[in-house]
């Protein structure tokens, strides 16, 4: 794909140690490639990956945490200017979908009011071990207003994967436009009179 973007995302993967976030972003990077066993991350990975949604061209910045107490004052700089931030949690452990105040924390403290946030519950392949529903998880979404959608993936199977990138940077995209649309009915030339309009419905 051209270098050539129409869009620059920064998006941050947050949540607990060993949830599966190297392994989401290898999957959602490359497409075929799953490692059963990801050394654990030391301070962030960053990476990079081109997307089309509709005529448009996306690049998106990929920031992968760790997920370890040690690690937060390090992590916590790489909240600022993100544009959307993955909340991963693993459905096999309740106690990482547990940890999601924890994170709401980090997030209210260190990004933007207008960062847009979805609640990631990975490894839905394990049925047999999981210990978080995802009508559980819908109800923390209704109930948290940072939090746009959640959603269950597989990095394994590369179940949704690619659709929880999509959607956020979707959502992005649409927020932009009419952030440039409104920026673009204020700026009126000499002698033209300003129509009335009510705005962008997003």
């Amino acid at each position: 794909m051209s270098e050539d973007f129409d869009f620059l995302f920064k998006i941050v993967l947050i949540g607990d140690v060993s949830v599966g976030k190297s392994c989401i972003v290898t999957r959602f990077k490359t497409g075929n490639v799953f490692t059963e066993r990801h050394t654990n991350t030391i301070g962030v990975d960053f990476s990079m990956k081109n997307i089309r949604i509709g005529n448009k061209n996306i690049k998106i910045q990929l920031w992968d945490t760790a997920g370890h107490e040690r690690f937060r004052s390090i992590t916590s700089s790489y909240y600022r200017s993100a544009h959307g931030v993955l909340i991963v949690y693993d459905i096999t452990k309740k106690n990482t979908f547990l940890s999601l105040q924890k994170w709401l924390t980090e997030i209210r403290s260190y990004t933007a009011n207008n960062v847009i946030c979805a609640l990631i519950g990975n490894k839905c392949d394990l049925t047999e071990e999981r210990e978080v529903t995802l009508d559980e998880a819908k109800q923390v979404c209704e109930l948290v207003p940072e939090i746009l959608f959640c959603l269950e993936t597989s990095a394994k199977d590369n179940t949704n994967v690619e659709n929880a990138f999509t959607r956020i940077a979707e959502e992005l995209m649409n927020r932009q436009s009419c952030i440039n649309d409104d920026h673009d009915s204020n700026n009126i030339k000499l002698g033209q009179s300003k129509s009335v309009s009510n705005g962008c419905n997003c």
